[in-house]
């Protein structure tokens, strides 16, 4: 004879499935935060690029040939750049033909070095 009912093994358990639940719910959330942020930067990146670019066809139109270096475009054209973020590389060819431009996350490859 038993003075106590033993406890089932379901409801042993049964308490903690609402917290699994709860963690999965935080997990999900959180996979979606990082995902976000990661989408976010590669925005940010590709819109800095454009900008710099559009400063240059813009440079090209008014003066007659592109600039010597990005830092031309953020003294006379308003370009701001995150340089705790992004490194920008510049190469002129002449002052008649579109420069190459990228930016690159710091500590970033660059699609030169990544073809090599």
């Amino acid at each position: 004879m038993r003075l106590y009912q033993r406890e089932s093994a379901f409801k042993r358990f049964g308490r903690f499935w609402p917290v699994a639940g709860g963690l999965l719910i935080l997990l999900f959330f959180w996979l979606g935060f990082r995902n976000i942020s990661g989408t976010v930067s590669e925005e940010q990146l590709r819109m800095t690029e454009e900008s710099i670019r559009r400063a240059a066809v813009n440079c090209y139109a008014t003066e007659g040939s592109y600039p010597r270096n990005v830092e031309y475009l953020t003294e006379h054209y308003g370009i701001q750049i995150d340089t705790d973020k992004y490194v920008v590389e510049y190469s002129i060819m002449g002052s008649n033909t579109m420069p190459y431009i990228e930016v690159v996350p710091k500590g970033g490859r660059s699609r030169l070095e990544t073809a090599e």
